[in-house]
């Protein structure tokens, strides 16, 4: 399931650094330099001549660093006992869905009728389960997110300073989405930032299960941006 609110919150994450970008550039300006405010005229951002940009994947960077990654195994943890729940239901419910087609010849109007009803009153718990499972594990997935992304900001409008981007763009989304139909990869910062949060939080990187730890998304390509390799963080708990 899709989550508005952290697309939302990433567009506002990449607005604000962006925005941060721009006023340091400008406090950096001598005075003297500065062309007056009223002349200059409202534009769309977009790279200028010379403009160094660079490209992060917001999404993948939150969910691939240890702490993302961390905090979003403890909350699959956390979610697997309903997920077990919605396992029996489901199973009780098709048991029962199977039983009414096997028998429908065999029972009387009234049992048939019954059967039904019992049927069509667990399909509504069941679905109503399941839409409350995918709620609760989103609003909680959100939150993390939130609380890295607070963190991780700071981090990226640091990184461009220090590195000369004039220019940050946010590939979370793939194209058409998002307006970056391509991107090449050596302009990709989202590996570094998330090096850097790594390092800061303190976070050790979680201990192999097997699989190989999540690597910081590719930038866009001329089809779409490439999923990141980070967990979902939108998936739903499993039926």
């Amino acid at each position: 399931m899709k989550s508005s609110f952290l697309r939302v919150l990433l567009a506002v994450a990449v607005s604000l650094t962006i925005s941060a970008l721009a006023q340091t550039g400008s406090a950096a300006t001598p005075s003297s330099a500065a062309a007056p405010a009223a002349s200059a005229p409202a534009t769309t951002p977009g790279p200028t001549s010379g403009t160094k940009v660079g490209t992060i994947n917001i999404e993948g960077a939150i969910f691939g660093s240890n702490e993302g990654i961390r905090d979003l195994e403890a909350l699959r943890k956390k979610f697997e006992p309903k997920q077990a729940e919605l396992k029996n239901q489901n199973d009780e419910l098709e048991a029962l869905k199977k039983q009414l087609t096997t028998t429908k010849d065999k029972l009387n109007e009234d049992a048939a009728a019954t059967l039904q009803k019992q049927i069509e009153s667990k399909q509504k718990l069941f679905d109503r389960s399941v839409q409350d499972a995918q709620e609760d594990f989103g609003n909680q997935n959100q939150e993390i997110a939130g609380r890295i992304l607070q963190k991780l900001a700071p981090m990226i409008v640091t990184y461009a300073q220090d590195n000369a981007f004039g220019l940050i763009i946010d590939t979370s989304k793939p194209w058409p989405q998002s307006p970056v139909v391509m991107a090449s990869e050596s302009v990709d910062i989202t590996k570094a930032v998330v090096e850097i949060y790594n390092a800061k939080s303190g976070v050790p990187a979680p201990a192999s299960t097997g699989a190989a730890k999540p690597a910081a998304p590719r930038p866009a390509t001329g089809t779409g941006t490439a999923k990141p390799a980070a967990p979902k963080p939108t998936e739903p708990p499993k039926q």
